[in-house]
């Protein structure tokens, strides 16, 4: 579906957006960035639904340049290598549909990406749309410090996260598509990336808010998706048991290191925020440090990966 687009305008920014189930967070979405032609010009809008239950045309309609398509195979990755198949603008925009972009958003993408030629890749800033601005939640302080730490992902590690990375096309082909439900995506393609001399940068301007998870057990799963993907490793070879007992138990202890960035984080203010953040974080630590000593005992790192899947299809 293509509603109010001329195919073949020469737009300044293409947004792929995978969808699965969730069209009010996806009405929220395009609405947000359906503010931004005002400073920003022409925006392509695409979303690739991902095996919705209903395709999201309803949540679509009204917003110009959004065309709406299907990806039949599971995984976010796959929906947005799709997306960027269709892309006709020289610079693509990832964001999740769950995300709400602030302003400035794409006007700061396109400015950076025209003014700075050497940059290959550029990874926003990513916040908690909190329920209530001025009193964070418990498990939303916990999420506005360590579950989006996009300057550390980009400045230390060489990757983004993608609910809110831009690449320009010719870079995007060239390193190739993301990879399937069963690799963490943005982290591969990013080491694919810098290991053929791609330049990554961290644009802070180009922010985006989305939601926390909404309780602790919609956070673990999260987690053990991470903890299986990175077992994997170590049953590939790729790094020693013995390390990842090590890691196991830094993990465990890291709440400990964490306690300045808790108390100088401009991210949250207020002591009452601190404190709940810190608690959260020692429950989420403890937590990975189970999953990952039950892993060593246990091998089997595939019913974290498959749990994480039936719950990403409800």
């Amino acid at each position: 579906m293509l509603t109010g687009a001329v195919m073949g305008y020469n737009f300044q920014l293409s947004v792929v957006i995978p969808h699965l189930n969730e069209p009010e967070n996806l009405r929220a979405c395009l609405a947000a960035l359906d503010l931004q032609r005002a400073s920003a010009g022409r925006i392509e809008i695409i979303v690739v639904d991902n095996g919705s239950h209903e395709m999201p045309f309803n949540a679509c309609s009204g917003v110009s340049d959004v065309r709406l398509v299907r990806e039949p195979t599971p995984g976010p990755g796959p929906a947005r290598n799709l997306g960027a198949s269709l892309a006709t603008s020289d610079l693509i925009a990832f964001i999740d549909a769950d995300c709400v972009v602030q302003p400035g958003w794409a006007k700061a993408i396109v400015s950076f990406m025209e003014g700075t030629p050497g940059v290959d890749i550029v990874g926003g800033d990513i916040g908690i749309l909190r329920k209530d601005a001025s009193s964070p939640t418990g498990i939303e302080a916990y999420e506005e410090l360590f579950s989006y730490r996009a300057r550390l992902y980009v400045e230390k590690h060489s990757y983004t996260a993608t609910g809110n990375m831009a690449v320009r096309s010719s870079v995007f082909h060239a390193v190739g598509p993301f990879g399937g439900i069963m690799t963490m995506e943005d982290t591969e393609w990013g080491k694919r990336a810098a290991a053929k001399g791609y330049r990554i940068a961290f644009l802070e301007e180009a922010r985006v808010l989305t939601p926390s998870c909404t309780s602790f057990s919609e956070l673990a799963r999260r987690w053990d998706r991470h903890v299986a993907h990175a077992f994997g490793d170590v049953r590939r070879g790729k790094s020693s048991l013995m390390r990842w007992l090590a890691l196991t138990l830094l993990v465990a202890a890291s709440p400990l290191v964490e306690v300045q960035n808790v108390l100088t984080s401009r991210r949250i203010a207020g002591v009452r925020s601190r404190v709940i953040a810190f608690a959260w974080l020692t429950r989420v630590r403890l937590y990975r440090a189970r999953k990952m000593l039950a892993l060593t005992l246990s091998g089997k790192a595939s019913p974290l990966v498959e749990g994480w899947n039936r719950e990403a299809d409800t």
